[in-house]
């Protein structure tokens, strides 16, 4: 009896580890791919963009499936699509049609990851609901992780196809594993004349605040990893490039931030557990203008358990104040995650040329009002 939550998460962790690896895995070798295929910088980056732009589009479309139908079968037609133009990657000499396979990888993307969280919201009582939603978030911080190094490091860059393939055959195997294991979904799908629109959903003024918290985080996290290269590039660190890419190490903490941040939910609350992860991270921001390598490293550590905590316990409130349309409102939380993302990435790209790094900084600080201030007004939403 008591191996079946954690063989839950271990389904849950494997099948959205090997979605989110396929995400970032042509990023570290896009100098490789601009060489091979003869092309520009920004058209090889196509090959990343492409797949954010699949994930954005087909966000909302699969929550609303989600809310109507059973989620198994979704898991397992959208494994297979991925798997197989993951292998189509791997096979093909035209760029084109490697962007345009990533692209639908992008759009299949969701169902692995929004109609997973269905599942889970359909499925397990709230008190559990935190701890696995916590494990969900870890998975997408080790699958992202895990993209980038098994495109540059596991494999050599010259042959990243194989990255492609390995990806392929980790993916269909977390998909058949899910399938065949993952428990039945215990509560009805839910009726047409129950379910709440988007627009339904978004004049919830309670649900719209956790919409704020996903782009505003993400909006300082990806702002902080983005630039951080050309920081540490300048002076006074001068590090080489194997240096930074050990910071990024420091994303690791996320896999742990994130079921420990759904424990901490239970037992203090959600907003109190916002309010912890959103104090910890502008910390962390301030440290990094410390002049210390070994400062950054410690500041980055800090950003990635304020973020998670953030994330996971806005993941875990969102689903514990809807019993219907789960799949919509997921779907759209992660919608506004990406562009949170996208918007920052862009801002601070202004900040940066006018301010440098503490221009980047003081606009992340500004935007963690928007976590702090939702998390003070949930602090009494109880485990």
């Amino acid at each position: 009896m008591s191996e079946r939550p954690y063989r839950l998460q271990a389904l849950v962790f494997s099948l959205v580890v090997a979605a989110f690896t396929n995400i970032y895995i042509t990023q570290p070798v896009l100098p490789v791919l601009t060489m091979e295929f003869g092309v520009s910088e920004f058209q090889a980056s196509l090959s990343v963009s492409a797949v954010i732009l699949g994930i954005a589009l087909a966000n909302l479309p699969f929550g609303l499936l989600a809310d109507r139908s059973p989620v198994r079968p979704i898991i397992l037609v959208g494994g297979i699509i991925i798997t197989i133009c993951g292998l189509l990657c791997a096979a093909t000499n035209s760029l084109k049609l490697l962007v345009l396979a990533r692209f639908f990888q992008g759009l299949f993307i969701p169902t692995v990851s929004t109609c997973v969280v269905v599942y889970l919201g359909r499925s397990l009582p709230l008190e559990r609901l935190n701890v696995v939603m916590g494990s969900y978030v870890a998975a997408t911080v080790a699958g992202g992780l895990g993209g980038r190094l098994l495109g540059g490091w596991l494999h050599p860059p010259l042959h990243w196809r194989y990255a492609f393939v390995t990806s392929s055959f980790l993916l269909l195997s977390a998909t058949l594993a899910a399938v065949r294991w993952l428990p039945p979904e215990t509560r009805k799908i839910e009726q047409h004349t129950e379910e709440l629109g988007f627009l339904n959903i978004l004049a919830r003024g309670d649900v719209r605040r956790i919409y704020l918290v996903s782009f505003g985080a993400f909006f300082v996290f990806s702002s902080i990893f983005n630039y951080l290269p050309f920081y540490l590039h300048g002076a006074p660190f001068h590090a080489p490039t194997q240096v930074i890419t050990l910071m990024y190490l420091a994303y690791l903490l996320g896999i742990v931030a994130g079921p420990v941040s759904g424990n901490l939910s239970n037992r203090f609350g959600n907003g109190v557990t916002m309010l912890g992860g959103t104090l910890v991270l502008a910390l962390a921001i301030i440290s990094t203008l410390i002049p210390s390598l070994w400062a950054v490293a410690a500041s980055l550590a800090g950003v990635c358990a304020g973020f998670f905590a953030i994330h996971a316990s806005a993941a875990g409130l969102l689903n514990r104040k809807l019993t219907v349309s789960r799949g919509r409102a997921n779907s759209m939380y992660i919608l506004f995650y990406y562009l949170g993302g996208s918007a920052g990435i862009t801002v601070s790209g202004l900040a940066y040329e006018r301010g440098g790094w503490p221009g980047v900084a003081a606009l992340g600080l500004v935007m963690l009002i928007i976590p702090f201030t939702v998390g003070w007004r949930e602090r009494k939403v109880g485990a």
